[in-house]
């Protein structure tokens, strides 16, 4: 009964997308793993076009597990940097991840931020997360403020919360900025410019995880989006509470298709950029 519930929830929001968009675009949601089932839509009646994808994880699905996973390993063991910068998909060949998306902001050492073809980020530049992370149990990044994190408890339940150090119950912990949507209100916010994103959200009954990755800084086929527009995008898929991770050309997504790893968004670089950590997700066969 729960799976019938859980794919007429999915027809439900397929009808409601394909009335909204009149002739916009929007592609067949497809089960890409068992619980997870994957969309895009596209555009163009807007005044700014957009482009985005749409995973729904069932969360209820005891097959199917959230990992945390930073790039490369720590360069400089109790220095102040944490990881190694790697490609997501590379790092999901690593850990076996089914799907990934890229994680939280970061600091790499010695480089500045850029795009397309002036971006330097590289893999095994050494890096830090902005926010506190946890894989497995063990916390390898923590702040002196509150963040607002994805936290899989030990027992399985997933939340968004704001926290410094993972707490004793936490088992993975991700982290972003800012919150978007909170008990079901778009939060107001200051920054208002456009740019790729990605971004996570749970239902109210925290069954259903959703991840949304959008392209962006491609004139004329996809504007980006701004935070309110993201928390208004969120909500209308059935999210109460979502997380901005990092954005840019760190933005993706890609999923296992025929054993192999394949990216379905178009990240700014014109090409993966390795980053700090990322949220995958394995299901077992």
């Amino acid at each position: 009964m729960e799976k019938i519930s859980f794919y007429l929830w999915l027809f439900v929001c397929t009808v409601i997308f394909i009335v909204r968009a009149g002739a916009d675009e929007i592609s067949v949601t497809n089960e890409v793993l068992p619980g997870v089932f994957v969309h895009s839509e596209t555009r163009t009646s807007t005044n700014l076009p957009e482009r985005f994808w749409v995973a729904v994880v069932d969360l209820k699905n005891p097959k199917l597990k959230l990992r945390v996973s930073r790039g490369g390993p720590d360069p400089d063991g109790d220095g102040k940097w944490e990881t190694t910068l790697m490609e997501p998909t590379k790092v999901a060949e690593r850990e076996k991840f089914d799907l990934v998306i890229n994680g939280d902001f970061f600091i790499a050492k010695g480089v500045n931020d850029g795009e397309g073809s002036n971006s330097m980020f590289r893999a095994n530049q050494w890096a830090m997360t902005e926010g506190p992370a946890m894989t497995d149990g063990v916390a390898w990044s923590v702040t002196t403020n509150e963040r607002p994190c994805l936290v899989v408890h030990s027992n399985g339940a997933v939340t968004l919360e704001n926290i410094m150090h993972p707490g004793g119950d936490d088992f993975q912990v991700i982290s972003g900025h800012p919150m978007l949507l909170k008990d079901g209100k778009v939060l107001p916010q200051k920054n208002l410019a456009r740019h790729p994103r990605t971004v996570v959200g749970l239902d109210a009954a925290h069954e259903k995880l959703t991840l949304l990755v959008v392209d962006g800084r491609k004139a004329g086929i996809a504007a980006g989006m701004t935070y309110e527009e993201l928390g208004m995008e969120m909500r209308r898929l059935g999210c109460t509470e979502a997380l901005n991770l990092d954005g840019g050309g760190s933005s993706l997504i890609a999923y296992s298709k025929d054993g192999k790893m394949c990216i379905v968004n178009e990240p700014t670089d014109t090409r993966e950029r390795a980053v700090a950590d990322v949220l995958g997700i394995t299901v077992e066969k």
